[in-house]
């Protein structure tokens, strides 16, 4: 057991935001460390994620998951070294997984962590491509929307975390076609010459999503993974083709909207199509886990398979790190780093 530091910064949410948040909803305040009861550990963070549903938890409503408390440490996905330890499986200086993330040091029941092998991915890559993340890509396409070999695959998002992964699995797995929209023709760029994706298409161009959907695929699209919702699905549902399926991940364009969206105005096509429309969390995927590291550390390890984290240093600039998230600053998967 090594000397523990007498208190570490977290943040906490200070009030339930209205539309978009501010920094002003948010506090980082000292708290103290508290030695572990017998069967917890203590982990010194070294990054820790931000993630588009942690918005939906600032939210005082009823979810799949509780909401942040105020005046309480928000949480989330966090990787860091055992520094204390009263558990027999772990040892100080093990790299660990776990749930307390927003915060310097975490102190809880070993039970909830789970060992991060730094020898086959980056320790931030488990916040990622070999975390939550990346297993959110992995089952909702193969699962979820139940890909097929030779299936025309479209990607919302594409640039994000999770798309840019869904994306390159479906081509590992036998799409005839992929399609990726993304929010900058920067981005654009990196779908078709890093991610290897057959076309791609910057939404915010002034050109309307159904129409350049069409143009990318003119025979029509068999599975759309959605990360966006809005004028996408629309745009989806009008390309999807007779027995087509939707994996709805997340709908980032409305979880700071205080109006109904407008769209999708077409929902009665999915009668006529026979379409599958069916949401994704991925905590019901648990099982697919062990299938899911061994593929995707060995594409990792191979470079069939590329990342990219955008990582912001620092525990003060969390806040930004999520806000910028949210604005679609980041390509790849936001991790917040705490490392010196």
């Amino acid at each position: 057991m090594s000397a523990l530091p007498a208190t570490g910064r977290e943040w906490h949410l200070t009030a339930r935001p209205h539309g978009w948040p501010t920094p002003d909803d948010f506090a980082l305040r000292e708290a103290a460390v508290p030695e572990p009861a017998e069967g917890q550990i203590v982990v010194r963070n070294r990054h820790f994620s931000v993630d588009p549903y942690m918005r939906g938890r600032m939210n005082d409503v009823k979810s799949y998951t509780p909401p942040f408390q105020l005046d309480e440490p928000m949480d989330g996905g966090a990787v860091g070294e055992v520094i204390a330890s009263r558990s027999e499986k772990f040892a100080v200086g093990d790299h660990v997984l776990h749930g307390l993330g927003w915060r310097e040091y975490a102190v809880l029941d070993a039970a909830r962590a789970t060992k991060a092998d730094p020898a086959l991915a980056p320790l931030s890559g488990y916040l990622g491509v070999l975390g939550m993340t990346g297993l959110t890509a992995y089952a909702g396409l193969l699962e979820v929307a139940s890909l097929k070999e030779g299936d025309v695959v479209f990607v919302s998002g594409a640039a994000g975390a999770v798309g840019s992964q869904v994306g390159q699995i479906a081509r590992l797995k036998g799409a005839s076609r992929v399609i990726g929209s993304a929010g900058s023709d920067e981005k654009v760029r990196l779908l078709v010459e890093e991610y290897g994706f057959d076309a791609a298409f910057n939404y915010k161009n002034g050109t309307p999503v159904a129409e350049q959907l069409k143009k990318a695929a003119p025979d029509g699209i068999d599975v759309y993974f959605d990360n966006v919702g809005g004028e996408h699905l629309e745009a989806a549902i009008s390309s999807l083709n007779v027995h087509g399926r939707v994996a709805i991940c997340g709908m980032i364009s409305q979880y700071n909207t205080t109006e109904p969206p407008a769209a999708p105005r077409n929902l009665a096509m999915v009668i006529g199509k026979r379409l599958r429309l069916q949401g994704l969390l991925v905590s019901d995927h648990s099982a697919l886990h062990p299938q899911f590291v061994q593929e995707v550390s060995s594409w990792v390890r191979s470079g069939e398979l590329k990342y990219t984290e955008t990582t912001v240093s620092g525990i003060e600039n969390a806040v930004d790190a999520f806000l910028g998230m949210l604005r679609g600053e980041n390509t790849g998967k936001m991790i917040v780093s705490l490392d010196d």
